[in-house]
């Protein structure tokens, strides 16, 4: 004979002290794992939008990152011309592009970090959707301007329209304000080309976005560019090269979220035993009566469980409370492919919500197995004369 559910559910309101003790040390380990979760699903998020199905891009071979990548010029003539390679008005949709380093301290800091320069071309903003200024103007080719995203304008020091910033021995005056509809390219400055090849002093470029003209063009174009000796260059979808970059990110981002969140479940699992073996101690006489009642071992167990589960869950839901206004809360780390600042939203997703509801009630479980187990094996006899 099973126990009813209200029975779980009186006992939990009779308790409520200890009942909310406990439901808010779950409630904290759920929430601190649920925020890192979210770190990592923003970084994630953030990736997987950047690219472009149609786009692919092109690295010198064995290159892991732009910054450590080289083309020249002739191998950029080359592939531009491939068949395969989208046009617009004449033109092959294609952009050489560089990339540098700028180290700025952090707004209210000083500590900062590495914000990546792009050099880019007449084709590099066709080329990528959701880019638009939002004030001031584009800089103009040739001209030593820059454009900066408003998160990074937002997130350092002396990045905004009108400030200056100096690459090596040139210095770049900032005119202006760009969006990128939350895509990677919101934790970048961008400049001209040229420009950033004299300041640098680099006749070479670090990569090569190129469009294709359908799906069935992204690997033939691709074959075509790594099977050519001469070039010694690589193509990878846009779309599978964030992704992989945000793998590196975030699954080191996850991996430490998850051994802080064990080391606190563990905490919070003995905390939650503690309370059930004081809720077994205080109610043996009453497990000796439900004996009595006819209500066997496996009742009793699974009543005591369910009812630390349902404390577990409780605290689950006040860690996802906790957490929820972290939802789309600007922020950045530093990207481990590209050693460069990333900004992003925490996002606390549904599934995520589902996750920490699930690892809330495995702390409840796993802090309600032996107290429950012991609850379950007194005898009547001994249960009823307990004082």
């Amino acid at each position: 004979m099973a126990l009813p559910i209200k029975y779980n559910i009186r006992n939990v309101l009779v308790r409520k002290g200890t009942t909310l003790a406990t439901a808010t040390s779950i409630g904290i380990t759920v929430a601190v794992f649920l925020m890192v979760m979210a770190l990592a699903r923003g970084i994630d998020l953030t990736l997987q939008s950047s690219g472009e199905p149609l786009n692919l891009i092109v690295l010198r071979e064995g290159a892991t990152a732009e910054l450590v990548s080289d083309i020249d010029q002739a191998k950029f003539d080359t592939v531009k011309f491939l068949d395969g390679v989208a046009t617009a008005n004449g033109e092959p949709l294609a952009a050489a592009e560089a990339i540098t380093l700028l180290y700025r301290p952090r707004k209210g800091q000083s500590q900062g970090a590495n914000v990546t320069i792009r050099g880019t071309g007449p084709q590099s903003t066709a080329l990528r959707s959701g880019f638009r200024i939002d004030r001031g103007r584009a800089f103009q080719p040739g001209l030593a301007e820059a454009i900066v995203s408003q998160r990074i304008a937002d997130r350092f020091q002396a990045l905004d329209v009108g400030d200056r910033f100096k690459i090596q021995n040139s210095e770049f005056t900032i005119v202006g304000v760009f969006d990128a509809g939350g895509k990677a390219f919101e934790s970048e400055i961008w400049v001209d080309i040229n420009a950033l090849k004299n300041a640098t002093n680099r006749p070479t470029y670090s990569s090569v976005l190129l469009r294709v003209s359908d799906a069935a063009a992204l690997s033939t174009v691709a074959a075509r560019i790594a099977e050519d000796q001469r070039l010694q260059l690589k193509a990878t979808p846009e779309v599978k090269w964030y992704e992989d970059q945000g793998g590196a990110t975030s699954g080191t981002i996850k991996g430490l979220g998850v051994f802080i969140a064990a080391i606190m479940a563990v905490g919070a699992g003995f905390a939650g035993m503690n309370t059930m073996y004081a809720a077994v101690a205080n109610r043996t006489k009453e497990i000796g009566t439900l004996r009595v009642l006819g209500f066997g071992r496996l009742s009793i167990l699974l009543s005591f469980v369910l009812e630390s589960v349902t404390i577990a869950v409780i605290g689950a839901a006040i860690g996802i409370v906790l957490a929820l206004p972290l939802n789309f809360v600007s922020t950045g780390t530093n990207n481990f492919t590209t050693f460069s600042e990333i900004a992003f939203n925490f996002r606390v997703t549904w599934d995520l919500m589902v996750a920490a509801l699930l690892f809330g009630a495995g702390i409840g479980l796993f802090g309600s197995l032996l107290p429950s187990i012991r609850a379950s094996r007194f005898a009547i006899v001994d249960a009823l004369r307990e004082n």
